[in-house]
């Protein structure tokens, strides 16, 4: 069974394809009379638009965003609220070329054999980041029912290639300097040597990764279930569905297999007669279930596969071993333009419990 959907008392459909005519979403369980102002939408789609630096992929798209149900005199109806943008500027010419050869790191091969062939193989049809403009239109939307809860969502660079951030950025730098420069860090000593490494990779031909950071705060106490449903899994079963990444921890992670209990527990205090923790190493879970603390984890992304340094793969009509150069238009480093993705999709999870709860 084929499917784009995700949620399940504010649920997303995806639909569209890189090199389609659009790309675009539904929404379904958003509560009517909310209002909606298609600027907040387009501001979010802006922030992860290509062809607005120089270490982003060429393409140039508007990206201007189309409401077409769902919306009445700027207040969501109650019905399914479907979004699209337009694919303008398209270029399919080097895909149809090489639609045979399986380029190294992408989803080529895996996905001509479980769909016989008949999949969009141009920009890599619906496994492309492209597919992500999506998850941010309808996480636009959830953000915004979440600042009527009082809950806040930052996302930040924290490591891109071998650099990285090694304190801890208060979330008032987070929200001052994260979309001021090119590569989404709040740390603003660290902005150049990251786009150091993003250029010096590109001109090797080459792409780098990173990590993404992501706090959720203002949550209640009480959200996730037990085993499937934890907080934990259902954020990261969403994580996993943006293309490129790799890993997901929360709190202090893979970092706590080399703690002690007595290092990684957080101890509990009362604070004017409220439960509250002194550090935070749970990342603001615990049995899957929110403990009333900010909710933190990182997101891990592969370098970009698309590369111009040759490397050895298949061609699948031919059968045989060849070399390829990809070419095509592409980001050195996913990382920057994910960053709204994470925090967006992140909004998306969060929604969903609480409809869940209520």
């Amino acid at each position: 069974m084929v499917t784009f959907s995700f949620g399940e008392r504010y649920r997303i459909q995806l639909f569209g394809e890189s090199h389609g005519e659009c790309v675009g979403v539904v929404v379904d369980g958003c509560p009517p009379g909310l209002d909606i102002i298609e600027n907040d939408i387009q501001t979010e789609l802006d922030r992860r638009r290509p062809g607005k630096s120089k270490l982003a992929s060429s393409r140039k798209e508007s990206d201007r965003i189309r409401i077409h149900s769902g919306v009445l005199d700027g207040r969501t109806t109650g019905a399914p609220i479907t979004m699209t943008i337009a694919n303008r500027d398209v270029d399919s010419s080097w895909y149809d070329r090489t639609k045979h050869i399986m380029r190294p790191g992408h989803a080529d091969y895996t996905a001509r054999v479980k769909y016989n062939g008949h999949n969009d193989h141009r920009g890599g049809g619906t496994f492309s980041g492209r597919m992500t403009a999506g998850l941010v239109m309808a996480g636009s939307i959830a953000k915004i029912i979440l600042e009527e809860e009082g809950i806040e969502l930052l996302a930040h660079t924290v490591r891109i290639g071998k650099v990285a951030v090694d304190s801890v950025i208060p979330n008032e730098m987070i929200r001052k300097h994260v979309y001021s420069n090119s590569v989404r860090c709040a740390d603003i000593n660290l902005v150049s040597e990251m786009e150091e490494q993003v250029m010096k990779a590109s001109q090797n031909g080459d792409s780098v990764g990173g990590l993404v950071e992501c706090r959720i705060s203002g949550v209640p106490i009480g959200l996730g279930e037990p085993f499937f449903d934890s907080i934990e899994s259902v954020m990261s079963h969403a994580m996993f569905s943006i293309p490129g990444v790799k890993g997901i921890e929360f709190g202090s992670g893979f970092d706590s297999a080399s703690m002690k209990g007595s290092e990684h527990n957080d101890p509990a205090e009362i604070i004017n007669g409220e439960v509250a923790w002194t550090k935070n190493d749970a990342g603001g879970i615990i049995g899957g279930i929110t403990n009333g603390a900010e909710v933190e984890f990182k997101v891990a992304f592969k370098p970009t596969p698309t590369i111009s340094k040759p490397q050895n793969t298949i061609d699948m009509q031919q059968m045989q071993e060849i070399e390829l150069s990809a070419r095509g238009r592409h980001d050195p480093c996913i990382v920057p333009r994910a960053v709204p993705v994470v925090e967006c999709l992140a909004a998306i999870v969060m929604v969903d419990f609480l409809r869940r709860c209520n």
